[in-house]
């Protein structure tokens, strides 16, 4: 738990605290989605800062992923802002998630189901009328993040009325190029975001410049060694702990899973961005 917290609720199940239909009035109820950079408390923005310091409810979301490390620096970054005053948090066990990318989505939209049936009974039971519920996010809440589609189907089944607002967060795509010292794009060209899951045995036909984000399994390593691309890597981005590595993918990649690998042993964690470039 973190230690500014004051009480903490821990929500496990997905009972309803309303019947269908018993929609709340928002009556001043207000909920934050604020992104929270790469965990470097100096790449939080000012106005991150000023919302995390007057909200009531921390709706945490833990993943089974999630290490204790990984919480810790994320309590430390709402208490950096916070000023050290109280707060309560309610815990959100996220529900397991299997998704094939090439295969059929349901079970993606099931998951995200779940997650609306959890996180909208969370806010009928903990948020009360003039109060303000914050969800924090690692980097931006608009890339690859299901929080603000959650909280639109939340709002869009009657029961819990509230106002909501998204603030943006530094991205790890935009950290990672600050510290290589690179840009994203070739001059004129377009850049594309993909998550290691889609990342096939090439780089996706058109695409100079790819930035690989939620990779658990060193996809690079499936690219064929002989094709004529760059790697800018880098774990840990903004952090005490942060690893940069770059150069040719044949002749760095074994480094790059190595490294990774002790990390996640030695952490418990890791969370990892790159940038594939194509030689033009």
């Amino acid at each position: 738990m973190w230690s500014s917290a004051g009480a903490v609720a821990r929500c496990v199940g997905n009972d309803r605290v309303m019947a269908e239909g018993a929609a709340q009035d928002s009556e001043g109820r207000r909920v934050l989605i604020v992104g929270l950079g790469p965990g470097d408390p100096g790449l939080l923005t000012e106005r991150a800062k000023q919302e995390l310091a007057a909200f009531d409810v921390l709706f945490s979301v833990t993943r089974a992923s999630d290490g204790p490390d990984l919480s810790a620096l994320l309590g430390e970054l709402v208490d950096h802002a916070r000023g050290g005053s109280d707060y309560r948090t309610v815990e959100l066990v996220d529900p397991p998630l299997e998704w094939n990318i090439k295969g059929d989505r349901g079970s993606t939209a099931e998951w995200r189901k779940a997650r609306a049936d959890l996180w909208e009974a969370a806010i009928l039971e903990h948020l009360g009328a003039g109060q303000t519920g914050v969800w924090v996010i690692w980097g931006d809440p608009s890339i690859y993040e299901s929080t603000l589609l959650v909280i639109q189907d939340i709002l869009a089944r009657g029961n819990a009325s509230f106002d909501y607002e998204v603030i943006p967060g530094v991205s790890s795509a935009h950290t990672l190029a600050a510290r290589h010292k690179i840009p994203l794009n070739h001059i004129g060209g377009p850049v594309r975001f993909t998550p290691g899951k889609a990342l096939q045995a090439e780089m996706p036909i058109g695409a100079d410049d790819v930035v690989v984000m939620l990779d658990d399994d060193a996809a690079f390593m499936q690219l064929d060694p002989a094709d004529q691309i760059s790697i800018y890597w880098g774990a840990y981005l903004g952090l005490p702990d942060e690893i940069l590595i770059s150069g040719q993918l044949d002749q760095v990649r074994d480094e790059i899973a190595a490294r990774r690998a002790e990390a996640r042993e030695r952490k418990g964690w890791i969370v990892d961005t790159y940038l594939l470039r194509r030689f033009v």
